[in-house]
């Protein structure tokens, strides 16, 4: 990297996933708007051929009208090429096809288990993990080879799981997950301001929360705008609004099963006097069934369960726009995508100091919880430095919670790491939504794994 008049280039970023059609294209708009950066973003892919098409469009990208600085895309045939001089890496993959997901989410709905997402925690998430993992102890292998200095970006689900396998493997990897869960809560908590008290004009910057958990499954116990302290007004706000909910564009849940109305969160607050700082469809998973014993419940909580066939379609229309993109037939809008890599990249670069929410390994930021599993709590960026904030500790009773499930994901590591198929039988049992008989988990698990073996080398299938 070069430094000069408050700007930096060369900035050498390796993109594990470049292929993607989603986010790809959010990074390169985020990279394009800002002025103080300049560089080469490596991509790498299993589909290589997906891998040249986003370096044809991010190339394009340079010759906007908005365009604010200059990044070259290149794609590599393999990782060691993508890594070998980069400064910092970002991991964004699909662990499977959509036809393993399908097996993830839909299967165990034969046995009356219902997932509104199934890739973090539920039989999917862990079957996920499973799959996950060793992808993750090749990944890490490989930068601790060819690129061992630099600063690592996670946003692959299951989040806790993929940045936990990068220090299993390589404990002096500079890795966190990143996730935008908690920003849709302080959005939540901007529009609550608005509606109950009339204040406009809030930023999420304005909104200071305390942050304790695992990804997917946090918690505020703190939240303030202005010194004022915001839990007695979302207590009269959750009062307010708690049976019909409260959303964005009322009754989006309806169509849209990305979207929820709040209620699950709601009802978490009232329940254990925390705001629940993730979406719906996350949290429920993580609870006993209570929010997804059939649809029929799932609906009277006002959101949905994103099926995979619906996410095929999407995909499709994904690739749709993405032809007309790599063809110049449109353009790709530059708008902030409202993720935080480039905020975050010039924090370490040492550009600006900020604080946000990542996942790291627990070295004492939150009590309760053993050190060296990932934890989500708030940390603050600065020139090569990530430091976790120190968060705490939840209440007993919401620690139970959490920790079921971070014992729960150190087992499946283990079963991964060691192919143990008893070991990882253990865990998925263990898991609150596996509900059902003992002999039916067994042949749910049997199922699940044998429909995903192709990921499973070694292992005793």
């Amino acid at each position: 990297m070069k430094f000069a008049n408050g700007k930096v280039s060369e900035v050498q970023i390796a993109y594990i996933g470049g292929g993607s059609m989603y986010w790809a294209k959010n990074l390169i708009a985020d990279l394009a708007l800002d002025e103080e950066l300049s560089g080469t973003v490596r991509l790498y892919d299993v589909d290589y051929a997906k891998a040249k098409m986003n370096e044809k469009l991010g190339n394009s990208v340079s010759d906007y009208a908005e365009t604010k600085s200059r990044w070259t895309y290149h794609a590599y045939e393999t990782l060691q090429e993508a890594l070998t001089g980069c400064d910092f890496v970002f991991i964004s993959i699909l662990p499977g096809t959509f036809a393993e997901m399908h097996i993830d989410v839909h299967e165990p709905e034969q046995y009356g288990i219902y997932q509104p997402v199934g890739d973090t925690t539920g039989p999917g998430g862990l079957v996920r993990a499973l799959r996950s993992i060793p992808m993750y102890v090749e990944f890490a292998e490989a930068i601790e080879r060819w690129a061992p200095d630099a600063w690592v970006f996670n946003y692959t689900n299951p989040m806790t799981l993929c940045t936990r396998t990068l220090y299993e493997i390589f404990p002096k990897i500079k890795a966190f997950g990143c996730c935008h869960e908690i920003f849709g809560t302080q959005n939540l908590l901007i529009r609550m301001l608005r509606d109950m008290e009339g204040i406009e004009g809030v930023q999420r910057d304005d909104i200071r929360v305390n942050v304790l958990g695992i990804n997917h499954f946090t918690w505020l116990n703190q939240a303030t705008y202005q010194n004022m302290d915001l839990f007695p007004l979302y207590r009269r706000f959750v009062d307010k609004y708690y049976e019909e909910g409260f959303e964005h564009n009322k009754d989006a849940w309806k169509t849209n099963t990305y979207t929820a109305a709040n209620r699950v969160k709601f009802d978490l607050f009232r329940r254990y006097g925390l705001i629940a700082a993730a979406g719906d469809r996350h949290l429920a998973e993580f609870m006993p069934p209570w929010y997804v014993k059939d649809p029929e419940t799932v609906q009277a909580w006002k959101f949905g369960l994103t099926t995979v066939p619906s996410r095929v379609a999407k995909q499709a229309d994904a690739e749709s726009f993405y032809r007309k993109l790599v063809s110049g037939q449109t353009k790709l809008p530059l708008k902030a995508s409202g993720e935080e890599e480039v905020r975050q990249l010039k924090g370490l670069i040492g550009l600006q100091t900020f604080v946000t929410n990542v996942n790291l390994p627990n070295v004492g930021q939150m009590q309760g919880v053993p050190l060296g599993a990932v934890v989500e709590t708030n940390a603050v960026f600065s020139g090569n430095s990530l430091r976790p904030v120190h968060a705490g500790a939840l209440p007993v009773d919401v620690n139970n919670l959490v920790l079921r499930h971070v014992l729960n994901q150190e087992t499946i590591l283990q079963a991964a790491l060691n192919r143990d198929k008893s070991l990882a039988f253990r865990a998925f049992v263990q898991d609150p939504l596996v509900a059902i008989d003992v002999n039916e988990a067994e042949a749910l698990f049997a199922s699940m794994l044998s429909k995903t073996k192709t990921y499973l080398k070694g292992w005793d299938i």
